[in-house]
């Protein structure tokens, strides 16, 4: 638990404590907590802006941002494969149908196993199976904000007063639970399912009033707590639930930035959300049938899960397995399916994927022989010398394919415009838009494709250019071959290509990764190679953007065409562009603090850039299973400064850049690029003998 003894005091604990931080904070901060147990006063003070800003965002697609991105489930859904997840008390359907007393204790009973079985099932595939949870679950009082088992809430006849149900940190000192102990609230609420506005599926006002006041409360509790909080207590989540539907709000926000008027106290806090809170609400989807079980691997109970994850992390920190970790696993868990049910390689594409064939000469049942039937994915499809046509806005072009590059993680193509046969250029293909079920590989690619064209139109528009960043040439969809049967009303026709995204970008070049393993990769090269990728951070970093997935096969070297060779940074899907945005997680190539806390912090591209340096110049990795033990790596080499050692082995100013890269780990201080740059680009000269080289960017 990582230092987080839940014995230490905490709010409403009865002992006074003359400050609960080295500067001290104001009594009135707690007052103001006690005071605020009212959620329709704050829900009255915020009915106003309720009503802008539903009319403001009339003309976008919903109110409020989603916590998390479908890509963010998909990878959660594909690392929840095997884990049991079992609800025994089933949800009564229609809750409040009917005013049966007994109906809605079962309801309360229902919602408490079903966060039950949620805990249990995250704690022991991602934290610990031998451990002990560390949580319990408990329902809310109204009357006196404590927390209760719902089975002796409802004997003792308080099941009217009650309304949520919490996820607590497990103290035995306070049977009756403490605010700051929460990790999350479940709101059990008539017809939320019913009564969301609008097409995006959204809580009513009344109900969504409910919710912040409870998030601002856990807030409130957390900011006068002992307890430490990973990554930070700034983010909480509340669930909105009824018989059948639920959702997610996300509040995050500094209540340090709160005016604490203990005579004002809901018009601040309706001030507070209002100016320094950013609130994400999840779309109302389904996650009880009418059976009353808990439909897991559905979209509403999945979204519902990873809030659930995102809270025990904030006390139990980064799990032992993380989701990139049990993800991964996903091709291997579909092969052993397939050889299950005795399908091996027969009829499959490359994503593990029956394909469809159709016979339209005659109607009746044909015997196909299994070894007849040859089904290809679309990178098998595309050779040397296939032609690509790409379909913009406004224009058309065509692209012969020159080479087929395969690594362990995907497939593209060197390409060429069919006017400029002589230019060489990177050309990527994504997954079909309509797949349903993409496999781990089309994750992949939608990062290599959809979202890396994102990044590299948002940097064009910035007007941020350098030799050092590859440049966009073009993007667009495939136009397949044939008649195209598209629909009037939009979309794809039946054809496997249809729709299909390309991003062609430039310059060409060979990765560092195949350097390394050719033996290319010398100590010019890596002085060489520093110096132009801290460029290209250097570029990005003016306008806030960050790689967040440095690594040997995002680095290549450019030698056609040039006098002197030199590197550019490729590989931005993974780029970080606001703070919601979540970098690559490699084992051996994260910075520790994206390991940590799932984010970058100031000096992370740089600590990653270190790591790949590290390794192309001969460094040695051990075999690295986890994340503990890949930051136990990290602490080990650094203490005995023994990437420090590799590197001065190469240069001195290798050396020296790992030290100020060390010296600036996990803190906010930026690195300064035109330093760095200006010291190797001196070591260049001197390796080049005083050749002229470019030192753009």
């Amino acid at each position: 638990m990582q230092g987080r003894s839940p014995d230490q005091e905490s709010v409403g604990s009865g002992t006074k404590r003359s400050s609960v931080s080295s500067g001290g904070r104001p009594q009135n901060q707690k007052e103001f907590f006690y005071k605020f147990v009212e959620s329709d006063s704050l829900t009255a003070k915020l009915v106003d802006w309720f009503e802008s800003v539903t009319e403001n965002s009339e003309l976008k697609q919903q109110a409020f941002d989603v916590p998390f991105e479908l890509i963010e489930l998909q990878k959660f859904d594909y690392a929840l494969e095997g884990i049991s997840f079992q609800q025994l008390t089933r949800m009564p359907n229609a809750v409040h149908a009917s005013t049966s007393d007994a109906v809605e204790a079962t309801a309360y009973l229902a919602i408490e196993d079903f966060l039950h079985a949620s805990i249990k099932g995250l704690w022991e595939a991602f934290w610990s199976q031998d451990e002990p949870m560390p949580f319990s679950v408990a329902c809310l009082y109204n009357a006196n904000m404590k927390f209760y088992q719902a089975e002796k809430a409802i004997a003792n006849g308080r099941l009217g007063g009650l309304c949520g149900t919490g996820i607590l940190l497990n103290n035995p000192r306070h049977p009756h639970g403490k605010w700051d102990h929460v990790l999350e609230l479940a709101l059990l609420r008539p017809d939320i399912g019913g009564h969301a506005v609008g097409s995006d599926r959204q809580p009513s006002p009344s109900v969504l009033g409910e919710a912040l006041f409870c998030a601002l409360r856990m807030l409130l509790a957390r900011s006068l707590s002992r307890l430490s909080f990973f990554p930070d207590p700034s983010t909480v989540f509340v669930l909105l639930v009824d018989s059948q539907y639920g959702g997610v709000v996300k509040v995050e926000g500094d209540v340090n930035k709160l005016n604490f008027d203990v005579n004002n106290v809901y018009e601040c806090a309706a001030e507070w959300v209002k100016d320094h809170s950013r609130i994400s609400v999840s779309p109302i989807d389904r996650i009880w049938n009418k059976l009353g079980n808990a439909n897991w691997g559905d979209i509403g109970a999945l979204q519902v899960l990873f809030a659930t994850f995102h809270c025990i992390m904030q006390y139990a920190g980064m799990p032992k397995h993380s989701v990139e970790d049990l993800a991964a696993d996903h091709s291997s868990r579909l092969q052993t399916r397939r050889v299950e049910r005795q399908l091996g390689d027969t009829g499959v594409n490359g994503n593990g994927l029956l394909r469809y064939q159709q016979c339209s000469v005659s109607p009746e049942i044909v015997e196909v022989q299994d070894d007849s039937v040859k089904v290809d994915s679309k990178e098998s499809m595309i050779t040397e010398g296939t032609i690509l046509w790409l379909e913009d806005s406004d224009w058309q072009k065509g692209y012969q394919i020159k080479e087929v590059i395969n690594t362990s993680e995907l497939t593209y193509f060197i390409a060429s415009h069919v006017e400029e046969p002589g230019k060489n250029l990177f050309l990527y293909v994504g997954s079909h838009p309509s797949q349903l079920e993409p496999a781990w590989e089309d994750m992949n690619l939608w990062y290599q494709v959809q979202r890396q064209t994102k990044v590299l139109t948002i940097m064009k528009q910035k007007g941020l250019s350098s030799k050092y960043v590859p440049r966009l040439s073009a993007s667009g969809r495939i136009i397949h071959p044939g008649h195209c049967r598209r629909p009037s009303s939009g979309g794809n026709c039946d054809h496997p290509w249809c729709g299909t995204p390309i991003l062609v970008t430039s310059p060409v070049g060979e990765t560092v990764a195949e350097m390394v393993r050719t033996g290319q990769f010398g100590s010019d090269e890596a002085i060489r190679c520093c110096h132009d990728c801290l460029s290209a951070l250097s570029t990005v970093a003016s306008a806030g953007i960050r790689h967040g997935d440095i690594r040997p096969e995002n680095v290549i070297c450019v030698k056609s065409g040039v006098r002197h060779p030199y590197f550019v940074l490729i590989g931005w899907g993974h780029a970080i562009l606001e703070d919601r945005d979540r970098p690559a997680m490699n084992l051996h190539f994260s910075s520790t603090y994206a390991l940590q806390e799932g984010k970058l912090c100031s000096a992370s591209d740089a600590e990653s850039l270190v790591y790949m340096l590290y390794y192309s110049c001969g460094g040695v990795f051990p075999d690295l299973d986890s994340v503990e033990g890949a930051l136990q790596w990290r602490e080990t080499s650094w203490s005995r400064r023994l990437i420090q050692q590799k590197l001065g082995d190469i240069s001195t100013v290798l050396k020296a850049f790992a030290d100020y890269v060390d010296s600036l780990c996990g803190t906010p201080y930026p690195i300064d690029y035109d330093i760095w740059l200006r010291r190797l680009r001196r070591s260049i000269h001197e390796d080049d003998h005083g050749k002229e080289i470019d030192v753009t960017g």
